[in-house]
Formats: C-alpha cells, sequence, structure tokens
C-alpha cells in the first residue's frame, strides 16, 4: 500500500503540487462553482509525488468532481510535476457531529414579530406548491445542472441521500422554481405525501402564533409530521432565536422520520450571519449545491421556452438580442419577455429585432449608461478619501490597498469588462490580482455587515 504523509509540505512538495493545482483551476472556473466544488476537497500526496487521492465529502460529490473535474485536475497535475500522476478519489472520513449547545431565546425577541398568519389544517392539506413550476418547465443548463441533478434525486428518493438539500444562489435564478419541481415530482408519485412549500418569513409567523396563542401541540402536528418540507431563504432566520430553536426541532424530527428538507438561501451555509452555529451545521450536513446567473445559450433557451409556454414563437434571432442585453437573471429575462410580448400584441406586429429593440428601449438606454470602471475608481477613492492615481499605483498600504480591492471587486460586479481588461485599467496588474481581490471582498462581504453596508452605499450611488 502507498504511504501517504500528512505532516505539513515544504515548497516544492506534495501540499505545494495540490496548492498549484488548485490555483491553477481556480483562475477557469466560475467563483460559485470553484466554491462548491474544488474549495473543499482536500488531498493526500504520495511521498515519491505519484499518486494523489483526492478527499470528497459525500458520494454526490465524488461521481460529479469525477464525471466533472477529474480529468482536467489529471492534466494540470501533470502539467505541473512533468510526469503523469495517479489520481484517485475517496468519500472523507465522516466527523462526529458537535453536540448541541441549546438555545437561550429572549422573551423580547417577539417585539417586532412579521404578521401573524393561520396554520392551515392538517386534513385537506395545502401544500402552498405551484403546479406550473416542474421539472419539464424548467430549462436546464450548465448554470444550474448540478442542483437540478441533486433536485430530481431528491423528488425521485426522498429521505434518502442529500438530506437536507441546500441549494443557495442570487436573486432570480431559479431556486424556488426548483424546490417547486421536487415538490410537485414527489406528489406526482406519492399523491398522499405531505408537502409542504413555505418561505421562511412564514415559518417565524407560524412560531410566533404558535407562542401567543399555546398552540404548539398543532404547530408540531404540522410541520413534524410532513413527509418533505421546502423553505425558501433561510436567510430571514437571521437575529430569530426561538424560531430558530423551533425549526432545529422539526429538522430534527423530520430526518428522524427519513422525510426529506430542502432550502434555498442567498449564501452558502456558512456564510450565513446571526444564524446559531447548530443550526448552520445541520444546513451543511446533507448536499449544498449552488445556482449560478443563466450563461448566453441558457437565457436565449429561457426566452424561446417561456415565449412558446406563452403560445408564441420568438424568432431564434430575437432571443439572441434580448439574452445579449438581459444577462443578470432569470426574473428580468421573463420582465423582457413580457414587454416584448405586450408590444407586439398592443401594435399588432410580429417579433422582430426592430420591435423588440424598441419594446426594450428603457433597458438598452440604461446598458448604454453603463457604469465605466474609471467611474468606479473615482467613486471608491473619493469615499475612502485617497487619490484617484492611487488606484494605478503600485502602493500597498491596507489604507490604498484596500479601497482598490474594492473597486476592483464592484468593477467585475457592475461592469461586463473581463478580469484581464479590469487589471489593465488598475495600473496593468495581472488578472490574477483581480481574482484574488474578487473573491476577499465577496467572502468577507457576508461576513462583515460594516464592509457590505459600505458597498451598499457605493452600489447604489454608481447606479443613480
Amino acid at each position: 500500500m502507498t504511504s501517504f504523509d500528512s505532516t505539513p509540505h515544504p515548497s516544492g512538495s506534495g501540499e505545494q503540487l495540490w496548492v498549484e493545482c488548485v490555483e491553477t483551476l481556480a483562475q477557469e472556473l466560475p467563483e460559485q462553482q470553484f466554491n462548491t466544488w474544488i474549495k473543499p476537497l482536500q488531498a493526500r500526496v504520495s511521498e515519491d509525488q505519484t499518486k494523489i487521492t483526492i478527499l470528497v465529502g459525500n458520494r454526490f460529490k465524488l461521481d460529479w468532481v469525477r464525471t466533472q473535474y477529474a480529468q482536467r485536475l489529471s492534466a494540470i497535475l501533470q502539467q505541473i510535476q512533468g510526469h503523469p500522476i495517479t489520481l484517485e478519489l475517496a468519500l472523507s472520513p465522516r466527523e462526529a457531529p458537535p453536540k448541541p449547545s441549546a438555545f437561550q431565546p429572549q422573551p423580547e425577541s417577539f417585539a417586532m414579530a412579521e404578521p401573524l398568519a393561520d396554520l392551515e389544517p392538517v386534513n385537506g392539506f395545502k401544500t402552498r406548491l405551484n403546479s406550473a413550476l416542474t421539472f419539464d418547465s424548467l430549462v436546464e443548463g450548465s448554470a444550474n445542472r448540478m442542483a437540478r441533478a441533486a433536485a430530481m434525486h431528491v423528488a425521485t428518493i426522498p429521505g434518502q441521500l442529500y438530506n437536507p438539500l441546500f441549494i443557495y444562489g442570487g436573486v432570480g435564478l431559479g431556486k424556488t422554481h426548483l424546490v417547486h419541481a421536487v415538490g410537485n415530482k414527489l406528489l406526482q408519485d406519492r399523491p398522499d405525501a405531505k408537502v409542504l412549500y413555505i418561505h421562511a418569513e412564514q415559518f417565524v409567523s407560524d412560531v410566533v402564533k404558535a407562542y401567543q396563542r399555546k398552540t404548539f401541540d398543532e404547530f408540531k402536528t404540522r410541520y413534524h409530521s410532513l413527509d418533505l418540507l421546502l423553505i425558501d431563504d433561510v436567510q430571514f432566520f437571521a437575529n430569530k432565536e426561538r424560531t430558530q430553536e423551533e425549526f432545529f426541532n422539526a429538522f430534527e424530527a423530520l430526518l428522524a422520520k427519513k422525510s426529506h428538507l430542502v432550502m434555498t438561501s442567498d449564501t452558502y451555509p456558512k456564510g450565513l450571519t446571526d444564524i446559531h452555529e447548530r443550526l448552520v451545521s445541520r444546513f451543511d450536513s446533507g448536499l449544498t449545491v449552488a445556482i449560478e446567473p443563466p450563461e448566453l445559450e441558457m437565457r436565449v433557451a429561457i426566452l424561446i421556452s417561456k415565449a412558446r409556454h406563452e403560445g408564441v414563437e420568438m424568432p431564434e434571432e430575437v432571443a439572441f438580442f434580448a439574452a445579449k442585453n438581459v444577462r443578470s437573471n432569470v426574473r428580468e429575462l421573463e420582465g423582457a419577455l413580457r414587454k416584448i410580448l405586450a408590444y407586439s400584441r398592443f401594435n399588432q406586429k410580429d417579433i422582430s429585432i426592430p420591435l423588440a429593440r424598441e419594446a426594450l428601449r428603457d433597458l438598452l438606454s440604461i446598458q448604454n449608461r453603463q457604469i465605466s470602471v474609471e467611474n468606479i475608481q473615482k467613486t471608491v477613492a473619493d469615499y475612502y478619501k485617497i487619490k484617484v492615481a492611487d488606484m494605478y499605483s503600485k502602493k500597498r498600504p491596507t489604507s490604498i490597498a484596500r479601497p482598490r480591492q474594492i473597486a476592483m471587486y464592484l468593477a467585475k460586479e457592475l461592469t461586463q469588462k473581463s478580469l484581464p481588461e479590469i487589471g489593465e485599467l488598475f495600473g496593468g496588474r495581472d488578472h490574477t490580482t483581480v481574482l484574488h481581490a474578487v473573491r476577499k471582498i465577496s467572502g468577507e462581504r457576508h461576513q462583515d455587515n460594516e464592509l457590505n453596508q459600505q458597498l451598499h452605499v457605493l452600489e447604489q450611488t454608481l447606479k443613480g
């Protein structure tokens, strides 16, 4: 058996080999994809550096890494090392779950609670599912393929693998569609299943009502008896101690009876703030997958599919025109489609590029006034009281380096510039420097409320 050295290696050792491999892949993959699939990987390198074993968290991730990344990983390792390396994948040893620590809810925590909502009866169970949101109506692409595959598995074999399933991503990318699809698929196969879709704020309201009216038997009957709980935007549990305690209890009860939970959030579990550690650890105990902004081809397919659902055939060239000008998310794509269809019907004209250009003239006007990197540099420099010239300089004191990283992050978020183009506008810096700045500020934004507020002010200032 090949022996593995588990102690830290010096430069040029097995550890350095893996670090260089990961850094190379970080430059090739979108950030969410890298953070979800590559960053958590651990590696053990044989003493003679001819074999590397990559440790993966669970079976789903292992299969996905093998099919999607193993070949590229082997090629990178061989390129770095100069000779072939045997690559193996294995499951990481399971760690014992942390001992739960008791929540300490405060009586006054409900002073500013959300409005109450009556609980629906369990008999004649209402699922709150939207029957139109199915796997068939979900356009698949590289941006959502991993999440869709996991969701389909849960819908087909609930209570088995990937429990809980935690789906995260930005606004309007299709997280809600996916969780509804899971519920609809399960009910199609098992009409008697107890399935409930709710937004996290509704769960908060139900907890408030149960406390105020002392109806916790009804509350527990409702939530602890489910076969599938689908809950959107769990980040809304932040700072709500009693809600977190009751959700933890429901979580444990459902898992104990092999029911399934599917949750969505705007960030990955460890990026959630003001949510108790033991709850975050539960969120992260199953499978976490990201949904990314759709690529051009997927945006085109979405527009054509949704137009067809409205009984209209959208010419492909018009779909490409609209997709190129609406890049952020599916929700904005749907808005653009509604404008085009309404303009076509109102004016009784066929859908064409000139018609789409007229229907989307407000949006195109905004696109033509796109935020420039130069404007970002000036705005950030003014905000942090440094000189604009410092953005291009080689100076590295924190008072300058930090605003420069923030400006690079905003340039990536608010413009269509590539990493090399941004680097060039910041004094000819390498694209890896920009990538590091973007990832650093993006990661810290979820942890640092003060930084998040500063970025919000800067974004609003730049967007006018």
